[in-house]
């Protein structure tokens, strides 16, 4: 029986071509998430891209699904039983760690309050600023986007500690790498404390007002991960009462974050609108299109799969 290929991945010209190219033998169907039919799904034994969740539940004939994005809980029980499930993790990377920089330099250059004024008209002078060459960056999270992250900050000559909950050896961009028990330890040394954990129970409010408070009072904080991992009325109380330098935050719990909401306000915060990673780069869309060729690859050749999800 051959292989049907429903393809929901945002190919440009001659994509759709290489796909063909790699699995000759199998039926290609290429369509949007607004568009895939419910006749689709149910041929279809090979999916790739982004199909809405529930509709994973017609996919009856469902062997494998690569979904695009890196995060994957959103499809948690909602896949037939024994499927092959693998993410595109990393093909993001670049794309978060530079969003992550331009918000940690902004921040230390106190660009957000410099916009308040120039809304304002106000020509204004608000002192000190910030470098991170020589200071030391920590990372919650070494895998690919705390990594890429870390190896730009290195580049501005900063000190570099990853957290991982096991350390089986050095990681890119890294001049450590610790364990996440040593958390706590290690707050008070670090100049900026980056975030880039996924959702899980163990990390729901993992920065919380106690590990806030165990931050140097000048440091950044930036939170590029899941918004459930930051306690946001903690960490407005304590830049409130001056805590903290700044803080740049692409991900809020929940999102879209209500317009009543204090973290709009504090001062020296900068907020996006969970931006940083999507398609929004040539280069990400194109990384994830050929990992999606090279798991058909490995696929068709019985190899074990990249960036399987367990």
């Amino acid at each position: 029986m051959s292989e049907y290929i429903l393809n929901l991945l945002p190919l440009h010209e001659g994509e759709r071509e290489e796909f063909e190219a790699i699995a000759p033998g199998a039926v290609h169907v290429c369509a949007g998430r607004r568009t895939v039919t419910p006749e689709q799904l149910a041929q279809a034994t090979v999916i790739f891209g982004w199909p809405r969740p529930k509709m994973m539940r017609e996919a009856a004939r469902l062997k494998w699904f690569q979904t695009m994005w890196a995060g994957t809980e959103e499809y948690a029980g909602m896949l037939p039983e024994g499927v092959l499930f693998t993410s595109s993790s990393g093909s993001n990377s670049r794309s978060v760690a530079e969003h992550m920089l331009t918000g940690l330099l902004a921040v230390c250059r106190r660009l957000p309050l410099y916009m308040d004024s120039q809304r304002a008209h106000v020509w204004k002078d608000e002192g000190p600023m910030k470098t991170i060459l020589g200071g030391t960056v920590l990372v919650l999270g070494a895998g690919n986007v705390g990594s890429t992250f870390a190896g730009l900050c290195q580049g501005l000559g900063a000190r570099t500690i990853g957290l991982k909950r096991t350390v089986t050896g050095p990681v890119e961009g890294f001049d450590q790498v610790r364990t996440m028990d040593e958390l706590d330890s290690l707050l008070p040394q670090a100049d900026v404390v980056a975030l880039t954990l996924p959702h899980s129970p163990q990390t729901v409010r993992l920065m919380d007002e106690g590990r806030i408070a165990r931050m140097k009072d000048d440091a950044v904080l930036i939170s590029a991960g899941r918004g459930t991992v930051l306690d946001q009325d903690a960490l407005v109380k304590a830049m409130t009462a001056g805590k903290l330098w700044g803080a740049a935050l692409d991900v809020t719990d929940p999102e879209p974050l209500p317009p009543d909401s204090p973290l709009w306000n504090v001062p020296n915060l900068l907020l996006t609108p969970h931006v940083a990673g999507g398609m929004r780069l040539e280069i990400t869309r194109r990384k994830c299109v050929e990992m999606a060729q090279e798991n058909l690859r490995r696929y068709l050749a019985g190899e074990k799969l990249e960036n399987l999800v367990r």
